[in-house]
């Protein structure tokens, strides 16, 4: 194993700076089971990211022309809106984090106002025993919090990560999400932990991290 750290000023340099350490250290396999079964991906063994300012303008990447763009501010307020804090879901979906997030959102809002900011128990779980026996079970396990120096703070982690087109969107939707929460609480928006065992790239997304980065491997 090789666990890697990586600290980023916001969410922009966050994608930047995974995209270019995967290439550098990521670990080339074929997919035997899962999404794109057959096709290599580019993974990292484990990293845990820190974005000292993830609420900092633009949430979304910019990336040079001619570079398919992985999201933008649009897409991440409707995905936060529709997929993040939405209980409900389409016919042809196995989950929507939001069915798990829904109900434990509020809990944790009223927890924190009436215990105060050093109450350690309120973590957001995504998941359940059912969970096990889908054909593709929820990346995103987890949201842990922490209200530190008058802040919020998020923990999260995803069991497996895409991270061209997934990761700016994810991560986005869950700052607005954080947002949300500090304010409703009465307190200001903090830092971002993300960590993974599993933050890929597919194969057909190398090119487009090799032209974004620079890195030629």
């Amino acid at each position: 194993m090789n666990p890697v750290y990586i600290e980023a000023r916001d969410l922009p340099e966050a994608f930047w700076k995974c995209c270019r350490e995967v290439l550098k250290v990521g670990r080339v396999y074929t997919i035997d089971k899962g999404s794109f079964e057959g096709t290599r991906r580019l993974e990292f063994d484990y990293i845990t990211l820190h974005v000292t300012n993830p609420g900092m303008r633009p949430l979304a990447p910019d990336v040079p022309k001619g570079i398919p763009s992985p999201t933008n501010m649009q897409k991440i307020e409707d995905y936060w809106q529709a997929y993040l804090v939405n209980p409900t879901k389409a016919e042809n979906e196995l989950y929507t984090y939001g069915e798990y997030l829904y109900p434990q959102i509020p809990i944790v809002i009223e927890r924190y106002r009436r215990d105060g900011a050093n109450c350690n128990q309120l973590t957001m779980t995504v998941g359940d025993t059912n969970s096990m026996n889908q054909p593709d079970p929820p990346c995103l396990r987890m949201i842990d919090t922490r209200i530190s120096n008058g802040k919020l703070h998020f923990i999260v982690y995803f069991r497996s990560w895409d991270l061209w087109a997934g990761f700016p969107q994810n991560l986005g939707g869950i700052q607005l999400l954080k947002e949300w929460m500090a304010d409703s609480i009465g307190v200001d928006d903090g830092e971002l932990i993300a960590s993974s065992k599993g933050l890929h790239l597919y194969e057909y997304c190398w090119e487009f991290a090799k032209q974004y980065t620079g890195i030629d491997r």
